[in-house]
């Protein structure tokens, strides 16, 4: 079976390029004139962006909310690990994973409940072929955002690399169950399928 493992990367780094999203994709609250702005939570945010994902159709336009549930998931609210997250970033894209590993260690232990940084330090490991360490960083990544489709499609990824198609299968399901338009999951759902049923599983 053939694996495309850029598909992954791209997927859990394509992130770091802001996706703008339409105007009319926008929908401002109604308040009273004098009223206070009201605050939307990271969270609340999400949940729409993630309502959004679901019910869009058009592959493009999925794009687009998906990077904006990214650019979402980017913010840790520290100065401080962004900046590390940057420099593991510049780390892994000069192919330095253990520069980058010491960086997204200081992330995890420093701000544990961040599960980009988690998500992060999965993909070197995955790059490093280390696909254990992955697998537990991404456990820690879902346990924390059990709708990170990148994650998930990690965990597909390494599933069918070790031989396990039908557990490979299940997961890009579930990509799909979050991110309906996502193409390659759809290519390898369709794929698996075919394989296992040629196999009899």
């Amino acid at each position: 079976m053939r694996i495309h493992f850029a598909v992954f990367t791209s997927l859990l780094l394509s992130g770091a390029i802001c996706l703008p999203a339409r105007a009319e994709d926008a929908v401002a609250p109604q308040a009273a004139p004098d009223a206070p702005p009201v605050a939307v939570t990271k969270q609340a945010r999400l949940d729409q962006l993630f309502s959004d994902l679901k019910r869009e159709r058009n592959e493009r336009a999925a794009e687009r909310i998906a990077g904006n549930i990214w650019n979402e998931w980017f913010q840790s609210g520290s100065a401080s690990i962004d900046l590390m997250m940057q420099w593991s970033q510049k780390a892994i894209e000069g192919q330095k994973f253990d520069v980058a590993l010491d960086f997204l260690d200081q992330v995890v232990t420093l701000q544990p409940t961040y599960a980009e940084g988690w998500n992060r330090r999965a993909t070197v490991h995955f790059m490093m072929k280390n696909y254990g360490k992955s697998m537990s960083d991404i456990d820690h990544t879902l346990q924390l955002e059990p709708r990170h489709f990148g994650a998930l499609s990690g965990l597909a990824q390494i599933m069918a690399l070790t031989g396990h198609k039908q557990s490979a299968l299940e997961a890009w399901q579930r990509v799909l169950a979050i991110y309906p338009m996502l193409r390659s999951a759809q290519d390898q759902v369709a794929t698996l399928s075919e394989e296992l049923a040629g196999e009899g599983i």
